[in-house]
C-alpha cells in the first residue's frame, strides 16, 4: 500500500474523467463526406491543431476549436463552416463520465479532497462535473487561469489557490502531452496517469499506471493496489 497520501487529488476533466468524444464530433459533421481512412487522418490532424492552438496566448475554447478544425479542414480538402466548429463546441457540455469513474471517485471523494484544473470555460465545465456524482472542493477553468494545459501557468495558479506545494498533491491523467509532463517539470512527484488507450506509456515521467479511476483508491494509499494485466 502507498504510504504517500497527498493532501489534495487534482484531475484533468475531458478525457480522463469524462469521455472527451471530440473525434465522434468530427465524424458526426464530416463523416458522410470523408471516407473511413481519410476521416481517420482528419481526426488526427484536428487533435493535433488542438494542441497546438492552446499553446499560445490564452483564448475562448470556441476559438481553439474553430481554429483547429479549419486548419484540419485546409489540410484534407474539406470545406469549414463555422456553423460546424459551432456544433462541435455545443456537444462539449453534453458529455458524460468513463463508465469507471463515479464508483472509483466513490472510493476516494470522502477521504481526499478533489480538484479539477481543466482547458474549459466556465459556461460549460460544471454540466460534464455534475454528471461525475462526487463532490469537488475546487474545479479551476484554463478562462480562470488565463492560460491552457500543458503551459505551466494553470498548474502554478492552482497550487497557490490550494497553498500547497507540487510535493503535497497527486494529479491524475490520461495525457503525458496536456498534463504529465507539465506536473513533472514543476516538481510534482505523485502522478497516476490513466490508460486510457489513446497516448501510449512513458516510464520516464514516473507514475503510477491505472487502468481506470477504480484503481485510483490503491494509487493513493486507500485500498491494496491492484495489478495492471
Amino acid at each position: 500500500m502507498s504510504t504517500f497520501r497527498p493532501k489534495y487529488i487534482t484531475f484533468d476533466c475531458y478525457g480522463t474523467l469524462i469521455n472527451f468524444d471530440m473525434a465522434g464530433a468530427a465524424r458526426r459533421v464530416y463523416g458522410s463526406r470523408l471516407s473511413p481512412a481519410a476521416m481517420a487522418r482528419f481526426i488526427e490532424n484536428f487533435s493535433a491543431y488542438r494542441l497546438d492552438e492552446v499553446l499560445g496566448a490564452w483564448k475562448p475554447y470556441l476559438e481553439v476549436v474553430q481554429n483547429s478544425l479549419e486548419r484540419a479542414c485546409k489540410r484534407n480538402g474539406v470545406a469549414f463552416r463555422s456553423e460546424d466548429a459551432q456544433r462541435i463546441y455545443d456537444e462539449v457540455p453534453t458529455w458524460g463520465p468513463h463508465p469507471d469513474v463515479p464508483a472509483g471517485l466513490a472510493k476516494v471523494a470522502n477521504e481526499i479532497p478533489l480538484v479539477i484544473l481543466s482547458n474549459a470555460m466556465n459556461s460549460q465545465i460544471m454540466s460534464n462535473v455534475n454528471k461525475l456524482g462526487a463532490p469537488f472542493h475546487l474545479v479551476i477553468t484554463a478562462e480562470e487561469t488565463g492560460a491552457y494545459k500543458p503551459q505551466m501557468k494553470g498548474f502554478e495558479y492552482m497550487l497557490d489557490k490550494l497553498g500547497c506545494g507540487p510535493e503535497d498533491i497527486t494529479h491524475v491523467s490520461s495525457s503525458f502531452r496536456y498534463d504529465l509532463m507539465t506536473a513533472y517539470d514543476l516538481g510534482i512527484k505523485s502522478k497516476v496517469w490513466v490508460n486510457r488507450g489513446h497516448e501510449p506509456a512513458n516510464p520516464f515521467y514516473e507514475y503510477t499506471e491505472i487502468n481506470g479511476i477504480g484503481g485510483l483508491a490503491g494509487a493513493v494509499g486507500l485500498e491494496p493496489v491492484r495489478k495492471i494485466a
